[in-house]
């Protein structure tokens, strides 16, 4: 089976018992992780205890903020965030907790700077999540990168140099295949970038997003947006296809829309492509 999921709305995640009811009428296996305090360790734990109980996953914690970025005094105290987020993950027993690596744009979090993409950055991003890492010391959950179009790692190559770079078996890596479409190529062949990502880091995927991409081919330069599953270019049935042969639980949480009616259709289009293959989404 693989743990399907999305935002939940109208509901407080933070009641183990609403998440779950929430889910179940969604048809949804996997949850996003509340904020919840790092402080409370026996609440975070019931909280996951509950969760487990209802027969849900914990996918993630996300933290999105900058973590690596032109602001020395910003990046200290947003590992502490990062650290305090990795450990609410870890207590609730969450797949990972996941960032971007940062950025060196000057005003945007996550915004375009040729720095994102240059050695430095490689190098800060490995001693960034060290640092995390060996702060909590995560015996369940893994800390990972969100892979991104302008910030490393932007590839499966790129991810593999920085996992051998942090060099800890509690660092992981988190799939989001629509954000590695930033060129013509790519966005021609997605099965091929996809099945290049299971290929290369296939044993270090703690959990996925879902999204699809769409192209402009009206406009005189390259053009890519980001758009509701089943309208774009992304294979699914070849991102299914390869979460399936993992042969283990790694949760696949759709994101960024705006309604329940976007979720209800992307969902729609995912579980319409999961069926014709013969694989359980829940």
């Amino acid at each position: 089976m693989i743990r399907f999921g999305g935002p939940l709305f109208g509901v407080d995640t933070k009641d183990p018992d609403a998440a779950a009811k929430a889910c179940k009428e969604l048809g949804y296996g996997a949850i996003y992780c509340p904020d919840l305090n790092p402080d409370d360790e026996a609440g975070c734990r019931d909280y996951g205890r509950a969760i487990t109980r209802h027969g849900l996953m914990i996918a993630e914690a996300g933290v999105w903020i900058r973590l690596a970025g032109p602001n020395p005094e910003e990046t200290r105290a947003n590992v502490e965030r990062a650290i305090h987020r990795l450990r609410v993950a870890d207590l609730v027993g969450a797949q990972c907790c996941v960032d971007i690596a940062g950025s060196f744009h000057p005003t945007s979090w996550h915004g375009a700077h040729p720095a994102n993409v240059a050695d430095d950055m490689l190098d800060a991003a490995a001693v960034i999540a060290r640092t995390i890492i060996d702060a909590v010391q995560p015996r369940r959950a893994r800390f990972t990168y969100e892979m991104m179009q302008w910030t490393l790692p932007d590839s499966a190559d790129a991810y593999l140099e920085l996992i051998r770079a942090v060099d800890r078996k509690a660092f992981g890596v988190h799939l989001d295949p629509t954000n590695l479409i930033n060129s013509p190529r790519r966005f021609y062949d997605t099965a091929a970038v996809i099945r290049e990502c299971f290929e290369k880091l296939g044993p270090h995927i703690a959990a996925c997003h879902a999204k699809d991409v769409a192209m402009d081919l009206d406009k005189a330069i390259v053009h890519l947006t980001e758009t509701r599953i089943g309208t774009g270019n992304l294979d699914y049935q070849t991102y299914l296809e390869c979460l399936d042969s993992l042969g283990r639980d790694v949760p696949l949480m759709m994101e960024h829309l705006r309604t329940p009616e976007d979720y209800a259709a992307a969902a729609d289009h995912v579980r319409n492509v999961a069926r014709t293959m013969a694989i359980e989404l829940g």
